[in-house]
């Protein structure tokens, strides 16, 4: 008998550039490296232990990314996101997770629901933990778009992801209480278990909504009080 390894994938052979990248990634998702700041190639590559030839080649990738900016005299830099691109960010997501919602209501709900309950209970374990509920509540999104089992939404979800979590870094400034935060999950996870469309999309462009409104308040320009008037 012949063997099969069709369902077998190769090792993975990973350059000293690519790690790097993943560091580097890392570092700024979690906002270590936070928007603005410039990169030091000696500080980063001693840090990292890699010479500055890998740590040139990460950088170019992550600039490719979009993560990183280059300016010409002056080094690199980690990528600012305006308000314009916070608004973007999140209106790919809207998207990006409502389609994946409309998939999950028009086939199996009751597995997806599983998953995400799962998801959920995770973030109600770590709601005292600012980090680790920005983390699970990635992860909830992140098992939100799996579960509708297409691929290519998954792909461009997870190309959000990076950009998500440095608008998330910001957000932990602003954040909603966790039991308000876990609340709007349960909704999420009760319109898709019981197949409301219209629900859902209302429930999750409300949560974007809220979350775009959050990271965007501190920088807000408050409004001009009118001139006081002068009596006649």
């Amino acid at each position: 008998m012949t063997m099969d390894l069709s369902g077998i994938e190769p090792v993975e052979q990973r350059s000293t550039a690519a790690i790097v990248a993943d560091r580097i990634r890392d570092a700024i998702m979690r906002g270590v490296l936070t928007p603005g700041t410039q990169l030091g190639e000696v500080e980063l590559a001693n840090r990292l232990g890699v010479s500055r030839g890998p740590l040139r080649e990460a950088m170019q990738r992550l600039v490719a990314e979009g993560l990183l900016r280059s300016e010409r005299n002056r080094g690199i830099f980690v990528r600012d996101l305006d308000a314009a691109d916070v608004r973007d960010v999140y209106t790919a997501r809207t998207a990006v997770e409502g389609a994946a919602g409309m998939l999950i209501i028009g086939s199996d709900r009751a597995s997806a629901a599983l998953r995400l309950a799962a998801a959920l209970a995770h973030m109600e374990a770590v709601a005292g933990d600012p980090m680790a509920l920005a983390d699970a509540d990635q992860a909830f999104h992140a098992e939100l778009v799996a579960a509708s089992g297409s691929p290519r939404l998954q792909r461009m979800a997870d190309g959000l992801l990076v950009e998500t979590r440095m608008c998330l870094a910001a957000l932990q400034q602003t954040a909603p209480p966790a039991p308000a935060l876990i609340a709007e999950h349960r909704e999420l996870l009760d319109a898709l278990r019981t197949g409301d469309p219209n629900r859902f999309a209302t429930v999750l462009e409300a949560h974007m909504a809220d979350a775009v409104e959050r990271i965007l308040a501190p920088h807000a320009v408050p409004p001009v009080p009118p001139a006081p008037s002068i009596p006649a």
